[in-house]
């Protein structure tokens, strides 16, 4: 395209680049060449663009300026990206070196919206700093890259508009499916998703409706043998640590624990709730028990996780006066790896976490292939770890 004779407004750097021998007048404005102004803007022949303000701006190479540079089709171009094995060695270096040179950057995004599949799982947890959250989410990751997915983790931190924000934005993105452990009552917006074609996998939750499918372990079995392996060793005096109760994990421990103490006569079961599942919560209600009078306060306690057992173990070993497992034995859940190095080891209720998220992606990814297939769920169950702590 070669600008009008009548553009002088325009900076001289700009007319250079079209080999125009005309004197300008350089001014602010572009005046008379305001109507092709457009197309200049657009133009990426030249490997750059001209912002509103008459500058040069670099421009990131096409795929067309690849193959021009490299003297061959746009579709043999394709075919080295996409292709290798069906271009011959040399072409394939001839190509290489021109993307290398003109330093092309493939656009994956506007490739996957042409085909319609997107190769990115998002997942979405509601206290990524729970290690078991991360050790699901590598299990995940693992799968992906086997599966050619690219997988992206957002934490909700236990907050209802967070996860419904999240939510949105993964359909703005059109990721191709998703990973979730709820936190609230999501699943008539993901019953929605599903329609406009973004799958959903619950992960750690079994789902209410039939609509789903789900990876999870039997919290209530897990509840119910870290109560009775407290029992056993003779702390009829039972103290569980958790909360929100609300969350439908902590609610099932919680039924697990109280179906075992229901079980045994002369057992008491305390409820001490707390605000979060986290190690700061722990120690809030591990310093309180402390300041109990020895008969009155648990001589067994199940926390509903391992950061929530940390935290007690930190104000109880702290309280001089209180011994682990002696004074009170304490059972954790989740098994993640601080419970093996914890100054009192901890006993804990294990859950295969990294299987977990490998077992949710593969589910995904055949869902994502196959919208019409039947929802399935899977349940794992729970392992009672022994330690020193209890």
């Amino acid at each position: 395209m070669i600008p009008p004779r009548d553009c002088g407004a325009l900076p001289d750097h700009v007319l250079k680049r079209f080999n125009l021998n005309i004197t300008v007048t350089l001014s602010q404005e572009f005046g008379n060449c305001q109507s092709i102004l457009p197309q200049l803007l657009r133009n990426r022949e030249w490997g750059s663009a001209i912002n509103r303000k008459g500058r040069e701006v670099k421009m990131s190479a096409s795929i067309k300026d690849v193959a021009s540079h490299a003297g061959v089709s746009v579709g043999t171009v394709s075919n080295v990206m996409n292709h290798p094995g069906r271009v011959s060695a040399a072409t394939v270096k001839k190509v290489h070196q021109s993307i290398h040179a003109l330093g092309f950057v493939r656009n994956d995004a506007a490739r996957q919206l042409r085909a319609g599949a997107s190769k990115t799982i998002a997942m979405l947890v509601f206290d990524v700093a729970n290690p078991f959250f991360t050790d699901i989410a590598r299990g995940a990751e693992d799968e992906a890259s086997k599966a050619g997915f690219s997988l992206i983790l957002a934490n909700t931190t236990e907050s209802e508009e967070r996860e419904m924000n999240y939510l949105d934005l993964f359909e703005e993105q059109r990721v191709r499916g998703i990973l979730i452990s709820p936190y609230g009552a999501v699943e008539d917006r993901l019953g929605a998703l599903k329609h406009f074609g973004i799958p959903s996998v619950l992960v750690d939750r079994v789902s209410q409706k039939e609509e789903f499918s789900s990876v999870s372990v039997d919290d209530i079995a897990g509840g119910h043998i870290a109560t009775l392996h407290l029992m056993s060793l003779g702390r009829l005096q039972i103290g569980f640590v958790g909360g929100p109760l609300e969350i439908t994990q902590v609610k099932d421990r919680l039924i697990g624990a109280k179906k075992a103490v229901a079980g045994h006569k002369g057992t008491k079961l305390q409820i001490f709730e707390t605000r979060a599942t986290t190690v700061l919560e722990g120690r809030r209600i591990g310093e309180a028990l402390a300041q109990m009078p020895a008969k009155n306060r648990p001589n067994g306690i199940f926390a509903a996780n391992d950061l929530v057992a940390l935290g007690l173990l930190q104000a109880l070993v702290a309280a001089s006066s209180i011994r682990v497992p002696e004074d009170i034995a304490l059972v954790g859940y989740d098994d993640i790896d601080f419970a093996t190095s914890a100054i009192v080891p901890l006993t804990s209720i294990r859950q295969p976490s990294e299987l977990m998220g490998q077992t949710a992606l593969r589910l995904l990814s055949e869902e994502a292939e196959s919208p019409g297939m039947e929802p399935r769920k899977i349940v794992f169950q729970p392992e009672l770890v022994k330690r020193a702590s209890a």
